[in-house]
């Protein structure tokens, strides 16, 4: 940028006026550096009050750390609430493994699509243990309850009648039904396995009253 300098000035100043000059140059509005804005000045100092603090143990910035770190926290919480929203209970579990005796790693929907091939084919016997073990890993899967390798189809009824108890009645005779044709050799019937495929509609519906419960 040229000096502003008058035209009637010699060409050759001394230095007393070249000092001059270049000072008076120099404190124009244009050379001076930005002011901080206020933002600037309220960043500057939390930076400068995280600076001073002490992270030794018992020390006397452990209370205001731990309220930065908690505040944190709980906004990150009600951030992750508004988002994806309150946990569901339907949200599915990758239990598998063995069913009331048999190993099998199907999920509830292969479970009832077996079930229902058996069906097709009027062997009742089968689809019924096909959509008892459908009943089962659904609620596995919503972690309503777990089935351990010992678990009887009456110790599981028991136990999910505890979480549906306006349907601990029809649990009860599910199990019964499953016990029937798996061990007493007795032939399944289309009406029992109608009542199984509804019995299990009305739980994928239905909100557990507990929480999750483990079935030993």
């Amino acid at each position: 940028m040229p000096l502003d300098v008058p035209l009637d000035v010699p060409v050759n100043p001394d230095a007393g006026q070249a000092r001059d000059w270049i000072i008076a140059e120099l404190t124009k509005p244009e050379y001076r550096a930005p002011e901080p804005t206020w933002f600037d000045r309220l960043s500057q100092g939390f930076l400068d009050w995280l600076g001073s603090l002490k992270f030794s143990v018992g020390g006397a910035a452990q209370g205001p750390l731990l309220f930065i770190v908690g505040g944190v926290l709980v906004a990150a919480a009600v951030t992750a609430y508004l988002i994806f929203g309150p946990p569901r209970l339907g949200r599915r579990s990758a239990i598998v493994g063995s069913l009331f005796g048999q190993d099998d790693s199907r999920d509830a929907a292969a479970m009832r699509r077996a079930a229902a091939d058996a069906a097709g084919r009027e062997d009742y016997t089968l689809a019924i243990e096909e959509q008892f073990r459908a009943i089962a890993r659904a609620l596995a899967e919503r972690t309503v309850l777990t089935v351990s390798p010992g678990t009887t189809a009456r110790d599981f009824s028991g136990r999910a009648g505890a979480s549906f108890p306006s349907l601990a009645g029809r649990l009860a005779t599910a199990a019964e039904t499953f016990d029937a044709v798996r061990y007493l050799g007795r032939p399944g019937t289309r009406d029992g396995y109608l009542e199984l495929t509804a019995l299990d509609t009305e739980l994928r519906g239905a909100r557990p009253l507990l929480a999750p419960v483990g079935v030993g």
